[in-house]
């Protein structure tokens, strides 16, 4: 079956008021989706009852039954579906797409066997049996970058695809630089406060200036009052977000874990260089571009940042668009077929997605 859909199904776990990089993922892939003429559709976890996901009180996993995601899978009959997340609604909407022979795609945001392996004491190839049961029926896995393309399919993944992600470069723009109340030179962290974003390695660093941390999670207060030369801004968003990123003087990344990595590509379109540890996300976002230094020393990497130029920065950053990421992404989807019948526009009759 060959052509583009016209009607798409996301079906996703990670939804507000969850913020990150899943989540600002999906919006904008919708926003070009929408631009190119692509109805959207939605099950998120805002249509069912929740509890807090244990260790990440604001992350709310949906407490459903299979009735009700199946009959708005089928009352919306899209012409594919992409299952965004592995959580409750994922997992019920790939059983049901197995069951009901129904292609889908699915996408690989989290490195979801190390995520695991930092809270507790299980094998790596436990997990990613799971993960790769999980995703192995989709037409394609959709992944950030080429090294964990190479990376599961090296763990027996025989569907991956690449979906590279993109930046709003109108949001994310050096004209907000202004100066901050901070001794500089400025080392800014966006993120989640957790354990497996290794915001600790950041906070004990030795450097000149003024750290500053944006984010929330469950590490936030025990950070904050093991660290108070530190800034803690909580979580911001928006225009605030943007000004704190083209404020600072350099982007410290410290994940070992993260597989792209957004706020990479948002400091850059800031013009903000970028310190980072040699890992995937950074090695595949910036490579050897010179917008920022990779070291196996975070310290070195930091002040080696400090002297990229901010012009190169942006330069880099304005050939990643959503628009391209999701051209890529709708490229991906498989059109269901027959089994849905999808109306022709001017009231014409129904015919078969193929």
């Amino acid at each position: 079956m060959q052509g583009r859909p016209r009607s798409l199904l996301i079906v996703t776990d990670a939804w507000h008021p969850q913020v990150n990089g899943v989540v600002r993922t999906i919006e904008k892939t919708i926003e070009e989706l929408q631009a190119l003429g692509v109805r959207v559709d939605l099950i998120t976890p805002a249509e069912f009852r929740t509890v807090p996901m244990p260790g990440y009180g604001e992350i709310g996993l949906s407490i459903t039954t299979r009735g009700p995601v199946i009959r708005r899978i089928e009352a919306l009959a899209p012409e594919a579906i992409h299952i965004a997340t592995e959580g409750p609604l994922g997992l019920i909407a790939r059983n049901h797409c197995v069951r009901a022979k129904l292609p889908f795609s699915t996408a690989y945001h989290t490195q979801f066997p190390e995520y695991v392996r930092a809270r507790l004491p299980v094998p790596l190839w436990g997990t990613y049996a799971m993960v790769r049961w999980f995703h192995g029926p989709a037409a394609s896995c959709l992944t950030g970058t080429p090294f964990l393309e190479h990376m599961l399919i090296a763990r027996g993944f025989s569907n991956v695809a690449l979906w590279s992600k993109g930046v709003d470069a109108t949001l994310f723009q050096p004209g907000r630089r202004e100066a901050l109340p901070f001794e500089g030179p400025i080392s800014l962290y966006v993120g989640r406060i957790a354990v497996e974003k290794n915001v600790e390695a950041f906070l004990e660093l030795d450097l000149p200036g003024t750290k500053l941390v944006v984010g929330d999670g469950p590490n936030l207060r025990r950070l904050s009052a093991a660290y108070p030369e530190a800034v803690f801004f909580g979580a911001r968003y928006g225009e605030e977000l943007a000004t704190l990123f083209a404020s600072a003087d350099v982007f410290v990344f410290p994940s070992r874990t993260d597989t792209f990595g957004l706020v990479l590509l948002e400091a850059l379109a800031c013009g903000t260089p970028v310190a980072a540890y040699p890992v995937t996300g950074p090695i595949d976002v910036i490579g050897n571009a010179p917008v920022g230094v990779l070291h196996d020393d975070l310290r070195t990497a930091v002040l080696g940042a400090l002297q990229v130029s901010r012009e190169t920065c942006r330069s880099f950053a304005e050939a990643h668009s959503w628009a391209a990421s999701t051209r890529q992404f709708l490229d991906r989807q498989v059109l269901i077929g027959a089994q849905f019948a999808v109306a022709e526009p001017s009231g014409q009759a129904p015919r078969p997605a193929v």
